[in-house]
């Protein structure tokens, strides 16, 4: 856990710096690849996802460890193959995971939140899960394990298969010669993010593209189809927490209305987006049918309400390296604590953003884990003092601040939601 926030101490300013880069660029490009909510929505959720890793907030099915333990029939001497294995056994495993993901209803929960966004940018990379409770794919590190990869093997690979997986989401880059058949490329995965008919469920590969072509599952992007981005089933809000359990409360209401007690059963084990007949007709969901009359959500607010959430996501990203930077000092259930109060933190501001009333319940909770953690620490913001002279007088007063501008915002300066005309490349 400790070794994993360090890395994520560099990580995190890094995608943060090339998010500004690629902004940078496409003004200059003169296209338009971000909108400001999407971005600190994308941005968000990244926050939600690692706080979650940190805390260990996963139950993890079958251990990596003990499959390379019980199941390794060879042993690799070379230390040069053991990571060449492991980056290609993660590769392969995470095809597999994802194409899963895609194409079985129960599985696409912990997936939908990364194709949530209406937009195609470094942002929406970091769109992660944060619903993804049980990690039952590590089944699918058994090739590995056979070969006798060593878990610290696999502990060291996984963070950069992941990290290098971040550049390729954006509309900037066109196609890239010879690349194109060994890797996945920008243009690659613009088809896996689009809702065209013919990109849906394409181009699953996470780092070498030729698994897609080895399993039928390989769409090149079409000059004369341009992508179009999100999931059919628009989201209609800006909240992770709201996107990321959507697709599972649907199941689950589904699941309670149908009147045949086979569909209550098979619906969690069907193609993605399957619903009972009967639920269908009776509760019909609103979906997207032609791609090109598609309404992106958009939610417009102040000047001052722009700049007020904006500051709230950096006082998010503030409190989340303070957490990372102190983890190895503060006791176990404080960090607890620590991360429900950043998920409140994100909760309470980017329903804010949808102008809803579930920003009054955030701050709520926002407010007591603070108090709680203040109440321990002898109402001081752990160790900040020690660095900045009355810090934790500022972050008492900021959330003060915060809980009286959510009411303001809501119910004086509102957010406003509006027509947000389809733009492509």
């Amino acid at each position: 856990m400790e070794e994993y926030a360090r890395i994520l101490n560099y990580a995190i300013p890094g995608f943060l710096i090339l998010i500004a880069i690629e902004y940078g660029a496409s003004c200059w490009m003169q296209l338009k690849v971000n909108r400001l909510f999407d971005t600190i929505s994308s941005l968000s959720s990244g926050i939600t996802n690692v706080v979650k890793d940190i805390l260990g907030l996963s139950i993890i099915i079958i251990s990596y460890t003990w499959m390379v333990n019980h199941w390794a029939i060879f042993e690799v001497r070379s230390e040069l193959w053991l990571y060449i294995i492991a980056f290609i056994g993660l590769d392969f495993a995470g095809y597999w995971s994802h194409r899963f993901s895609h194409t079985i209803n129960i599985f696409w929960n912990r997936h939908i939140i990364h194709h949530s966004s209406e937009e195609f940018n470094l942002a929406c990379a970091l769109r992660q899960s944060v619903s993804e409770i049980f990690a039952v794919f590590t089944i699918l590190f058994l090739p590995m394990a056979i070969l006798g990869v060593p878990a610290k093997v696999v502990a060291i690979v996984g963070p950069l298969h992941l990290f290098a997986q971040f550049w390729y989401h954006t509309r900037l880059i066109g196609r890239m010669g010879w690349l194109e058949y060994i890797i996945v490329t920008p243009s690659h995965h613009r088809v896996h993010h689009a809702i065209n008919p013919r990109y849906m469920d394409k181009n699953y590969g996470q780092i070498f593209i030729i698994w897609d072509k080895m399993f039928g599952s390989f769409q090149p992007e079409l000059d004369d189809d341009p992508p179009v981005y999100g999931i059919t089933r628009p989201a209609q809000t800006w909240n992770p927490w709201i996107i990321n359990y959507q697709h599972l409360w649907l199941m689950i209401t589904d699941a309670w209305r149908t009147k045949s007690w086979q569909d209550k059963l098979r619906i969690w084990f069907m193609p993605t987006g399957w619903r009972p007949e009967d639920v269908k007709v009776k509760f019909p969901v609103e979906s997207i049918s032609d791609v090109r009359q598609q309404e992106k959500y958009h939610t417009e607010g102040s000047a001052l309400f722009k700049t007020w959430v904006t500051m709230q996501l950096f006082f998010t990203l503030f409190f989340m390296m303070f957490l990372f930077n102190n983890i190895g000092n503060i006791p176990g259930e404080q960090i607890m604590i620590y991360g429900g109060f950043i998920f409140a933190m994100v909760f309470a501001f980017t329903s804010l953003m949808d102008g809803s009333l579930w920003a009054i319940f955030g701050e709520v909770v926002k407010l007591v884990c603070a108090g709680t953690l203040l109440y321990q620490w002898s109402f001081k913001w752990y160790t900040i003092d020690q660095v900045w002279s009355q810090g934790s007088l500022w972050i008492i007063s900021y959330m003060i601040v915060s809980f009286v501008l959510t009411f303001y915002f809501l119910y004086i300066d509102k957010v406003k939601t509006v027509d947000y005309t389809l733009q492509t490349a």
